[in-house]
């Protein structure tokens, strides 16, 4: 029942507002009132379920904040990384395979969330985890070719639910790059420290898989687009009511 509290609260405030003599709470026709809103609107229901979950996720995703802070510079500033509108005022960064199932899900989401928010810089940070064929594309992926062509690449490869070998030098044909070029650029033993240095960030944070999202202060694991696009939301927010000058 608890998911209900918040509506029947803002129910009790609605029926006040329109003029109940008394509390909202007392009166013996709320709960009809209630009772019959909810059964004329049950979609409601699953809205403030949802915001609940959101509202869960994101306390327990701050629990992490002086992790994340002692981290910031790595995960934020990385030069290393792909970096996705390197000017925006806000940053969300995500840890991803591109044979990971939920990964290749949520990518759409990740697409539309970035192109829908200039301010945001986006930073990609290669977590494979998922053998030999996820190496692979994490090294080819961080080549100097391959991030001139980071975002299709990325929305490539994670469409492809198959992804082999043979599907990665095809990808990266089918965008204008020459795969034998890729593949030699990838061998750079500073391609495979980068990859192994966000093995030890991904550790330090302690994610336990792909995708996982930070956000400000906030570290969401899963496939979780709505508590990423919460989280983003009130840092957007946070940062509106500081004074002009002041940190993001």
């Amino acid at each position: 029942m608890k998911p209900f509290l918040p509506l029947a609260a803002a129910l009790a405030a609605s029926l006040a507002l329109s003029g109940c003599n008394k509390p909202a709470q007392t009166d013996p026709a709320f709960g009809a009132k209630v009772r019959a809103y909810l059964l004329e609107h049950p979609e409601v229901i699953e809205e403030a379920v949802v915001k609940l979950r959101q509202k869960q996720m994101l306390e327990q995703a701050k629990a992490q904040a002086g992790t994340v802070a002692k981290y910031r510079q790595q995960l934020e500033r990385d030069p290393r990384d792909l970096v996705i509108n390197p000017d925006g005022e806000f940053t969300v960064v995500e840890f991803f395979d591109y044979r990971c199932g939920y990964c290749k899900v949520v990518a759409p989401e990740v697409v539309k969330l970035i192109q829908e928010n200039p301010d945001v810089r986006f930073v990609f940070k290669e977590f494979p985890i998922f053998g030999e064929v996820s190496d692979t594309a994490a090294k080819m992926a961080l080549t100097p070719q391959g991030k001139t062509k980071g975002v299709e690449l990325y929305k490539a490869w994670m469409a492809d639910k198959g992804l082999d070998e043979a599907a990665l030098d095809r990808h990266l044909a089918e965008v204008g790059l020459d795969p034998a070029a890729v593949r030699k650029a990838s061998a750079d033993p500073a391609i495979a420290q980068q990859i192994h240095d966000i093995r030890l960030l991904a550790g330090a944070l302690g994610l336990q898989g792909t995708p996982a999202f930070v956000v400000g202060d906030y570290v969401i694991p899963g496939a979780d687009i709505g508590s990423v696009r919460a989280a983003l939301a009130k840092v957007k927010a946070g940062a509106m009511k500081r004074p002009s000058g002041s940190p993001t």
